[in-house]
């Protein structure tokens, strides 16, 4: 068992007094068998009200009401949490999804329905062309080598790329620029999986470094359901299963629908903002 701390803070500077509407947080890790919450804290300036709650998918969810005007909003959250995934690969999957390609049963076909329709329906042809060099049409193959070759695949044809830029790249665009983000390879995953009829979802949350200068940071991922085993994380940034150095705070069908603070300001005339975040996750 790992207990771990997340400090997550972020602040936006403004160059005069803005108002704010209603913002969104999903700061609060997914607790289950693997993850505890010991403790946490939620420090908000200016005034503000905030309530929790879990969305359709799970996610705690704090709904943040910010009741003055200012120059400066910081959202600053510290949350202590025991970590027991040690073995990400201790896992069974069921005998009629150990092969590729395998049936769903009717229950679970109706239930994962969102998690098996692509994001970018127009894109498809593309990734045929990619997802061809793994799997073809009549061929048989052990289901988790075939998501681990596509998984590795994209460490090995794409560049790592940070970008500070809002939302996430569509697989034609990681495809013509060979580079993206986290958000963007695990979005490129989940619509090749989609292609191939797997169950998937993206994932945001915290990624633990141990050893590294960068003490951890925010990460996105993904998770293929495999009857018999549940939910279970590819992280295509590395190319690993994901285990006790990944701290999933939201899942979601779609890419784009979980950043960890969304929301909106208005101000008079062309108002000049500033972003800065700070993450540390680290061993206690």
């Amino acid at each position: 068992m790992n207990r771990i701390r997340i400090y997550h803070l972020t602040e936006y500077r403004f160059s005069a007094p803005v108002s704010f509407s209603e913002h969104r947080l999903l700061l609060r890790p997914r607790e289950g068998h693997d993850i505890r919450i010991e403790s946490s804290r939620l420090s908000v300036s200016p005034s503000h009200h905030v309530k929790w709650y879990r969305d359709i998918y799970g996610n705690s969810v704090g709904l943040l009401r910010l009741t003055e005007s200012s120059d400066c909003l910081r959202i600053e959250s510290e949350v202590f949490i025991n970590h027991y995934e040690s073995q990400p690969l201790n896992f069974i999957v069921d005998e009629r999804a150990v092969t590729y390609p395998f049936p769903f049963e009717p229950e679970e076909r109706l239930d994962l329905l969102p998690y098996r329709s692509h994001t970018w329906p127009n894109e498809t042809k593309r990734l045929k062309e990619w997802v061809a060099r793994f799997w073809r049409p009549g061929q048989s193959i052990e289901t988790y080598v075939l998501l681990d070759q596509m998984n590795k695949g994209i460490v090995n044809d794409f560049a790592y790329r940070m970008r500070e830029e809002p939302g996430v790249q569509s697989p034609a665009q990681t495809l013509m620029l060979g580079s993206g983000s986290c958000r963007d390879f695990a979005a490129f995953f989940i619509e090749a999986c989609r292609y191939l009829g797997f169950a998937i979802r993206f994932v945001s949350g915290y990624l633990h470094n141990p050893g590294s200068t960068q003490h951890g940071s925010t990460h996105a991922w993904s998770e293929v359901y495999l009857p018999g085993a549940g939910w279970i994380g590819f992280d295509s940034t590395s190319g690993q299963v994901t285990g006790d150095h990944h701290i999933a705070t939201a899942v979601h069908r779609h890419p784009e629908s979980i950043p960890p603070v969304a929301g909106r300001f208005t101000g008079p005339g062309a108002v000049q903002s500033q972003l800065t975040v700070t993450v540390d996750v680290s061993a206690v």
